[in-house]
């Protein structure tokens, strides 16, 4: 048993590093581009006279910075070979957003919006697992030259986890003597439908409430008649590109399916697994910048003429903090090996509780983490002169958003008590 990182892997992040400060620091230090990541100053990415909505010169901003990463051969690292990256496996994937989030904030990763010069694209993966040899060539294509951006419709104003029990439907229906389907419902928190050019629509086709057959994915023209954005949800961090959508009258055509009829669900579950081991690395990341940096700041203050270090206050809740960085480290690179040896619908099977227990226990460990070096800094780390209160307002989401950690634990608990997975108990 080897626990140490492969050259190359080490390698790897030493060029991509070498990269970070030769193109990406450049460019947020030009051009008065630091006022986007000075917290102080929330209004420079936010036009909230504008429902909330992120300002146009800070995307551009971002694409500009995925561009040079594109150009580097490091933003397509997770996508298979074919789709011009390397196939970046769940392991690395992990070590390398660790690395970045233990960084700290900067243009080279703000994942506020899911931003990296190493992209994740759990949406080309589905098309290439699910879509038909059209839709692959339009959306892969279009997906990676950045013309095409789909969006997700899967969560509704009164149904979250409970996704099966979805009110939004779609029937069969004839139109110019062309067939296909009308959709009519609403969906919340359809990120990015601000710039989307579809939204990838779940809805009801058949079954009754509750049952996980019957739901099938749409691909929905982001100008479809119909299709309304109602408001923008103002959220903890700002700016919002988070809508409420409502879906009236809407009509696409046969082709406009995605996955098989009935069985949409197996889409939403298609990159769960990867998606959070990646997220939660992450968040590992970031309590671990929030531990270093207090430790820092506690060893250079000296009230009452000696370092904040010396007192046991000050250290055993960083101990235990740094405990838990490391052993959850070893359980999400052990974790991200074990779903790298077996076929992706295995991980469902056998794996999903680890998945699980990662991201959920990362996402609490960096808001501990965070809310510490608040403490630890005293006034000026609640303050928005340091990162800390923007990295808690940005990770406490993922309590939520990746699953909340409730039906994470329940599924922990489905393993762990024999309800499903592979001592399961008929």
């Amino acid at each position: 048993m080897d626990f140490n990182l492969p050259p190359e892997l080490i390698d790897y992040l030493a060029r991509l590093d070498a990269f970070i400060t030769a193109k990406i620091k450049p460019l947020q230090a030009q051009d008065d581009n630091e006022r986007f990541f000075d917290h102080r100053r929330e209004w420079a990415r936010t036009d909230f006279d504008n429902g909330g909505l992120p300002r146009p010169e800070w995307e551009a901003l971002l694409e500009q910075a995925k561009k040079l990463a594109d150009e580097a051969g490091f933003f397509r690292f997770s996508l298979p070979k074919e789709f011009g990256g390397d196939g970046g496996s769940n392991l690395w994937m992990s070590v390398i957003r660790d690395h970045l989030a233990s960084q700290g904030l900067g243009l080279f990763n703000d994942l506020q919006n899911e931003h990296s010069v190493v992209g994740n694209f759990p949406l080309i993966v589905m098309l290439r697992d699910f879509g038909t040899p059209a839709q692959k060539e339009k959306f892969i294509r279009g997906s990676l030259a950045r013309k095409i951006r789909i969006t997700f419709g899967l969560t509704e104003p009164e149904h979250g986890s409970d996704a099966t029990h979805m009110e939004t439907t779609a029937v069969r229906e004839t139109r110019n003597g062309q067939a296909g389907w009308r959709i009519d419902g609403a969906k919340m928190w359809t990120t990015g439908m601000h710039t989307a050019s579809h939204c990838c629509v779940f809805a009801r086709t058949s079954g009754e409430p509750g049952a996980a057959k019957g739901i099938t994915a749409f691909l929905v023209p982001s100008e479809t008649p119909g299709l309304k954005i109602e408001e923008y949800l103002w959220t903890f961090n700002m700016p919002t590109d988070h809508p409420r959508i409502s879906l009236t009258n809407v009509w696409v055509p046969e082709d406009a399916m995605f996955g098989a009829l009935d069985f949409g669900l197996a889409l939403a579950q298609a990159f769960v697994h990867e998606n959070r081991i990646r997220q939660a690395a992450s968040s590992l990341g970031a309590a671990a910048y929030c531990v270093a940096e207090s430790v820092k700041y506690a060893r250079e203050r000296k009230p009452f003429g000696k370092a904040l270090a010396t007192n046991q206050g000050i250290q055993f809740p960083l101990v235990e903090l740094a405990t838990q960085v490391e052993m959850l480290r070893l359980l999400i690179r052990k974790t991200a090996w074990e779903m790298d040896s077996m076929p992706h619908p295995e991980v469902e099977k056998r794996l999903s509780d680890k998945v699980s227990m990662c991201n959920y226990w990362a996402n609490r460990l960096v808001c501990e983490a965070a809310d510490r070096a608040m403490q630890v800094h005293g006034g000026i780390g609640y303050s928005r002169h340091k990162p800390f209160e923007h990295i808690y307002r940005h990770h406490r989401r993922y309590r939520i958003t990746e699953g909340s950690e409730e039906i994470q634990m329940r599924k922990v608990a489905g393993y762990l008590f024999g309800f499903m997975g592979p001592n399961r108990h008929d």
